[in-house]
């Protein structure tokens, strides 16, 4: 009666999104036609399909220098407020069409200010573009401000997201290298932002290891692990009926602490050695809140869709178990609990129930 699902159909599934960065999303038809416009000459080709190619083939280099030189093009172009609103409604536009009803999209403000603009034009420059991109596209976006953790500007941008929050600004992150720099750096910023009841998830366990998970729950106090793939070091006995959790693993499973994986992106930058391999499967089994993410769509040369049909391919997963991952998503995120409710209770349970009816056939 359900079927598989098949590429197509989960496209019409109403999905949730918890970690996709803004500049890790652009078309390349309009990285191209903002370059000409502001001026930016740094392009390695101005053919948008070469361009595409460019930036897959840089993201899969498997070199790290190469990865980090596609976001200094895309952020190249992001320099003005008609750039970033662009940007941002076309962000909003692409997960409609993908079957997204909620995502939470992050950028990093300090990254868009050589052009002259200020931290909050940045930000309501980006608000404004998703907010026109809402009410054309019938998608609620949220958006994070992100912290650079090698910079010392994490309390400016924290005060930045308490700032904007009553304007679509829904949490805070920090991103960025994480072998020498540890979340502990910015606990100001995390203190400041527990006193001022705010939300914030924290880049954790994807380029580092245990140490990293520890400090952003324990030390400061994360809501959600941006990634959190090395959680699975913290467990033994992994390919028996019953592997063992160690006390970090433990209490990130008890506490429900929601872990924002990327499958493709993982792939990529070395956190995983295949989709078939990656963590996911066993924290999907082991039942830890795992939601599922694209991190940057241009470079992952991705969609949410599309990462929902790998893991049906690596791991056999049935329409209940990407209604469960739609779930987890939408009851982490930091909206409220009435929203969050309605979202469950009216969209994302009877979307998929008809779709588990109908599988990938069209009702008539």
């Amino acid at each position: 009666m359900t079927g598989r699902p098949t590429l197509e159909a989960i496209r019409r599934a109403p999905k949730v999104l918890l970690h996709d960065h803004l500049d890790g999303g652009l078309r390349p038809e309009t990285i191209v036609e903002l370059a000409r416009a502001g001026g930016y000459r740094g392009l390695p080709t101005h053919d948008p399909e070469q361009l595409r190619v460019w930036f897959a083939e840089a993201a899969d280099s498997g070199s790290l220098e190469r990865y980090l030189e596609t976001f200094r093009h895309t952020v190249g172009v992001m320099q003005s407020a008609e750039a970033l609103r662009r940007v941002a409604y076309e962000c909003a536009e692409d997960l409609a069409a993908d079957g997204v009803v909620y995502a939470e999209v992050r950028y990093a403000p300090e990254l868009h200010t050589q052009g002259g603009l200020s931290l909050d034009e940045v930000v309501e420059a980006v608000l404004a573009g998703f907010a026109e991109g809402e009410r054309e596209h019938g998608i609620r976006i949220g958006t994070l401000v992100t912290a650079m953790r090698h910079q010392a500007r994490s309390m400016e941008i924290a005060e930045l997201a308490v700032r904007h929050r009553d304007a679509g600004v829904v949490g805070f992150d920090i991103a960025g290298a994480e072998a020498g720099y540890p979340p502990t750096r910015h606990l100001d910023a995390f203190e400041y932002l527990q006193r001022e009841n705010a939300h914030f998830t924290i880049h954790a366990g994807e380029g580092f290891g245990l140490p990293s998970i520890w400090q952003a729950i324990q030390w400061c106090g994360a809501d959600r692990l941006g990634h959190g793939v090395r959680i699975v070091d913290d467990i033994t006995d992994r390919d028996t009926p019953h592997p063992k959790l160690g006390r970090l693993a433990a209490y990130v499973r008890d506490k429900r602490i929601p872990l924002e994986m990327c499958p493709t992106s993982n792939v990529q930058t070395g956190a995983a050695k295949s989709i078939a391999e990656h963590p996911i499967g066993l924290l999907r089994r082991l039942y830890f809140r795992v939601t599922v993410n694209t991190d940057n769509r241009l470079m992952s040369g991705t969609s949410l869709s599309e990462e929902f049909a790998k893991l049906v391919d690596a791991f056999g997963y049935d329409w209940d178990d990407l209604q469960w991952f739609t779930v987890n998503a939408m009851k982490s995120a930091f909206i409220g609990f009435d929203e969050r409710l309605e979202f469950i209770n009216g969209v994302i349970k009877p979307g998929f129930a008809q779709l588990k009816w109908t599988g990938s056939r069209t009702l008539p």
